[in-house]
């Protein structure tokens, strides 16, 4: 697990696949709310700021993170989406222009 290259390598198939991203989003949204809850109510007494600061700081830094990864996961999610959907668009648009010239050779403007 010390390579970095692994690391990164994992890191773009977690990324690339999107059943696996959105299980990923799935989980990092599933603890950022168990961490929330569980630090609100359960973790209050242990995570009192003027006995341990350093404690509550990175535990609700850790919060931060996970939640920010879920977001950044989402919008990379959208935009890769969009960008399928207007490849796709691109395709089929070629594939009905093609089509209708070889329908009908002798029109200029296809439709």
């Amino acid at each position: 697990m010390n390579n970095p290259k692994f690391v990164i390598q994992v890191s773009k198939g977690l990324i690339r696949d999107q059943s696996a991203r959105r299980t990923l989003m799935f989980y990092s949204v599933l603890a950022a709310l168990v961490l929330l809850f569980a630090g609100s109510t359960f973790l209050s007494g242990l995570l009192d700021p003027h006995e341990h600061p350093f404690l509550v700081l990175a535990y609700w830094a850790g919060c931060a993170w996970i939640t920010l990864l879920a977001v950044l996961l989402a919008l990379y999610d959208m935009a890769k989406v969009r960008g399928d959907v207007r490849r796709e668009r691109r395709r089929l648009e070629r594939e009905l222009i093609e089509k209708a010239k070889s329908e009908n050779p002798d029109d200029p403007h296809p439709r």
